[in-house]
């Protein structure tokens, strides 16, 4: 990694939301399933087991062998906050932390892509680090502040947003100076995937 020094973390994104195909959902607070919100979290949680046991601590988050806390920190929007709801009933500490907020597209927000004017479109992808998309947030303010969050305690679990993923993800490959090109940006993880060592 090119990144700082900021400690790596173990990164899940949130389940399918309800009704969003085809939208732009960045701060927009929709619902999931709370079955799925449900099983992710069990999800999480056998995953955490498993590796307590085996003493199979993610490389680079925490000391060899130790087992990850049981700490779970989430965005505050709905289809985080729902998992993190259900590990706590699993006996997990949940902190609701604001700087793992999904980007802000302003007016864009809950609308059809489709029906996004295409020039505001053209000209979030012409300067795409420093454009805010419907007067929302540049992608260079999420890169910051993916890159600035620390976990409150080494090996802490984290239910995030896509868009937050790939800032931190960006950051530790390319560090703070890069500048990302709409052509460079990757395609975002699927829903319920973990991400490890962002």
């Amino acid at each position: 990694m090119t990144a700082g020094s900021a400690a790596e973390v173990c990164v899940w994104r949130h389940p399918r939301p309800r009704d969003v195909a085809g939208r732009c959902i960045g701060r927009t607070d929709v619902a999931v399933d709370p079955r799925k919100a449900r099983r992710l979290a069990r999800r999480i949680h056998r995953e955490a087991l498993r590796e307590g046991a085996q003493g199979q601590a993610a490389p680079g988050l925490i000391a060899p062998g130790q087992a990850a806390p049981r700490v779970v920190c989430c965005s505050p929007l709905r289809r985080c906050r729902d998992v993190a709801r259900h590990l706590r009933r699993l006996g997990w500490r949940v902190v609701v932390d604001a700087a793992l907020l999904e980007a802000d597209f302003g007016h864009w927000e809950g609308q059809a892509w489709a029906d996004i004017p295409r020039d505001e479109v053209d000209a979030w992808v012409a300067d795409f680090a420093d454009h805010a998309p419907g007067g929302g947030e540049p992608l260079r303010q999420v890169l910051a502040r993916a890159a600035a969050w620390a976990p409150p305690v080494p090996g802490a679990t984290v239910v995030a947003h896509a868009g937050w993923m790939l800032a931190r993800q960006w950051w530790r490959q390319h560090g703070a100076t890069a500048t990302p090109s709409a052509g460079q940006w990757p395609a975002p993880p699927s829903y319920g995937s973990r991400w490890r060592g962002l």
